[in-house]
């Protein structure tokens, strides 16, 4: 298994040299299988560096997955560019959360006046597999799916392939249960002895003074969630969007500080970082 990350900050993509290092992009995360399919989680603005990735290595058919419908992870979609050519095919799997349908969560980032094409005028081909049922198949890869705690809701999910596990869950607030969520014992038994976990880690304890019920999580609740279920490396993800590069470093320290004399990994997630199980 192969992940790519091609975006890992929440909210809004930012720009400057204080964000070089983790990069300003907004969440996308690439998923190869053992067999070389292509899996997509989300469609931030990272999803656009991706587009051209595929474009350039002539790959044509992907899965496709949402977490949520929030803005910062379906921004990207209209600048996916393999969606304006004919031979792209494109599976959106998964639960259409608050919506109706997948078709109408997308088509809403397309509607005029906020963008000047429609979803029904792209050349590709998508085909919509709805379902909320909590397991779907991907050749030998099993992907397992749980309700996050979140505004609006939606979903993290567990990738598993020969043995290797990776589990996302990002926009989960692990200290307070949104409508839909569940609670903190479920996420650690959902992520129980994950060869890797991305889990939101927006805030600073001083931040959720204000941001409790914002549906984020505490960086050192995340470290606590890999602790307890026995987690071999913890990916904090969805960066704040003023969080600079420096101050990401000093949670990662502090981090590896907390897992000392503990088999925890820690480190941040960064554009463009490649991860193999």
């Amino acid at each position: 298994m192969l992940i790519r990350c091609w975006g890992a900050r929440g909210s809004i993509p930012v720009s400057g040299r204080e964000y070089l290092r983790y990069g300003g992009d907004t969440p996308c995360i690439e998923i190869r299988t053992k067999d070389d399919q292509i899996i997509i989680i989300d469609a931030g603005s990272g999803i656009r560096g991706l587009g051209n990735r595929l474009l350039a290595e002539n790959r044509h058919d992907y899965t496709m997955i949402f977490t949520h419908a929030h803005w910062d992870h379906v921004i990207g979609f209209p600048f996916f560019k393999p969606i304006y050519l004919p031979d792209t095919r494109i599976s959106l799997a998964g639960c259409p959360f608050t919506s109706s349908s997948f078709r109408e969560m997308i088509a809403y980032v397309m509607t005029p006046p906020y963008f000047p094409v429609n979803l029904g005028d792209i050349e590709a081909e998508i085909r919509y597999q709805e379902t909320c049922e909590e397991t779907l198949q991907i050749g030998g890869m099993t992907i397992t799916s749980i309700p996050i705690s979140h505004p609006n809701q939606g979903r993290g999910y567990r990738f598993e392939e020969e043995g290797k596990s990776f589990v996302y869950l990002t926009d989960n607030e692990l200290t307070y249960t949104h409508p839909g969520g569940l609670e903190y014992e479920d996420y650690q038994a959902f992520a129980e002895k994950a060869d890797l976990l991305v889990h939101d880690a927006e805030y600073l304890p001083e931040d959720y003074l204000l941001t409790r019920t914002w549906g984020h999580s505490v960086y050192t609740d995340a470290v606590r969630l890999a602790l307890d279920a026995s987690v071999t490396r913890l990916g904090l993800f969805h960066h704040n969007q003023d969080r600079t590069d420096e101050a990401v470093d000093r949670m990662v320290d502090d981090c590896r500080k907390i897992a000392t004399n503990r088999p925890l990994e820690c480190f941040a997630m960064h554009q463009d970082m490649e991860i193999k199980l």
